[in-house]
């Protein structure tokens, strides 16, 4: 497929179709990239897959865009209903040179390397908005917690939820380091220096690194409060049982003492 046979204007869209997508086995007689999973589809179309849950398409008419997400539905982890999380860009073909602005990238020619690049950022910029969605819901779960104990002055009466947040919050974090992986370069850009210049300046307008290193420090103070509050918890649950210690063998001193004191008054 020609690079410059493609039209002046292409529309690249990624969309978020659920948490995890399964791509072994996956691959199509026109893949061109295996990390992503990238390939050919029809005359002008393009789709990269990537694990954390998104698709990317470009230039796939609409026919061939729905039957391509078709395909993916049986490897899709916790399917979501329609794209919640959507990111696009119009990339304009033969009237620049790698110049990117809000909406639009200017390339000389578009082909699959340079595909690749736009749709790691695409991609990367549609994983991090749902997790910034997601932390912010926990955040906001923390806070009633929050507000019942400076009330209070007690610990939080519902361990489960306190327990689950605590969960998902971890969660959060291993889908952003080790998914989503926002501080790495795809490996196109280290095999063709030449496509660095383009990296570069996608990932400084959607702003990659930034959003990435923000959300890194939001999920580390999820944590910390979620795991200041099991321990409280926990703090509380060992004062009950310390308590409840204490009142058996105050019982059983007693017994006993009643016991010495009846066989004193028998004699």
């Amino acid at each position: 497929m020609s690079e410059k046979a493609q039209g002046r204007s292409i529309n690249v869209r990624a969309l978020a179709i659920g948490d995890r997508i399964d791509k072994s086995g996956f691959e199509q007689p026109n893949t061109f990239s295996t990390s992503p999973l990238a390939f050919r589809v029809g005359a002008n179309g393009r789709v990269a897959l990537y694990r954390f849950g998104v698709v990317v398409l470009a230039g796939l008419t609409p026919e061939e865009e729905a039957q391509t997400l078709e395909s993916l539905k049986g490897r899709v982890a916790e399917q979501a209903d329609s794209a919640t999380d959507e990111d696009s860009i119009i990339v304009n073909v033969g009237a620049g040179d790698d110049k990117v602005a809000a909406g639009s990238v200017n390339v000389q020619k578009f082909g699959d390397e340079r595909f690749i690049v736009v749709a790691d950022t695409l991609a990367k910029s549609v994983g991090l908005a749902r997790n910034e969605r997601n932390v912010n819901a926990v955040f906001e779960r923390v806070e009633p917690f929050a507000m019942e104990m400076a009330a209070s002055g007690k610990s939080p009466a519902n361990r489960e939820a306190v327990l689950k947040l605590v969960g998902e919050a971890i969660l959060l974090q291993h889908r952003l380091t080790a998914r989503i992986a926002g501080y790495e370069k795809p490996k196109i850009v280290w095999d063709k220096p030449e496509l660095e210049r383009l990296f570069d300046r996608l990932t400084e307008e959607y702003e990659i690194e930034d959003r990435t290193e923000t959300l890194e420090g939001k999920l580390e103070v999820v944590i910390e409060n979620a795991r200041m509050l099991a321990e409280v918890l926990d703090a509380g649950r060992a004062g009950r049982i310390e308590l409840w210690i204490t009142i058996l063998i105050a019982l059983e001193v007693v017994l006993s003492a009643w016991g010495i004191i009846s066989s004193v008054l028998e004699k």
